[in-house]
């Protein structure tokens, strides 16, 4: 395995990382009902997201410009660790909707 798909593997990796604990916090906000807070760490999530993905992202379109890439386990787990970590983004951003809705309404049914 090359040098630069090793950096790329442990790059996607890093930022999933950094994504997941973005969404971990956004969720324990979420429990606690600050939705502001709740935000801002998505957005956090998704920009690291957003990074991993290019990095994935220019290492395929490297292979498919005729740059040959050995089968690399690490790669393997890196594009897993990214795709397992957009699901739980989209899971909590559907969440985090679900929850000020849900907060709306109570509000809504203590003002009456």
């Amino acid at each position: 395995m090359t040098e630069e798909l090793i950096q790329s593997a442990m790059e996607i990796i890093l930022h999933a990382g950094d994504a997941r604990l973005q969404v971990k916090l956004a969720l324990d906000n979420i429990a606690k009902q600050d939705f502001d807070q709740a935000k801002k760490l998505m957005v956090n999530a998704t920009d690291e997201i957003r990074i991993a993905h290019r990095v994935q992202t220019d290492a395929i379109q490297g292979e498919a410009q005729g740059i040959k890439m050995e089968y690399s386990l690490l790669f393997a787990h890196a594009q897993d660790t990214l795709m397992t970590i957009y699901s739980e983004i989209n899971i909590a951003k559907q969440m985090l909707q679900i929850f000020e809705s849900y907060e709306e309404r109570i509000k809504a049914l203590e003002t009456k």
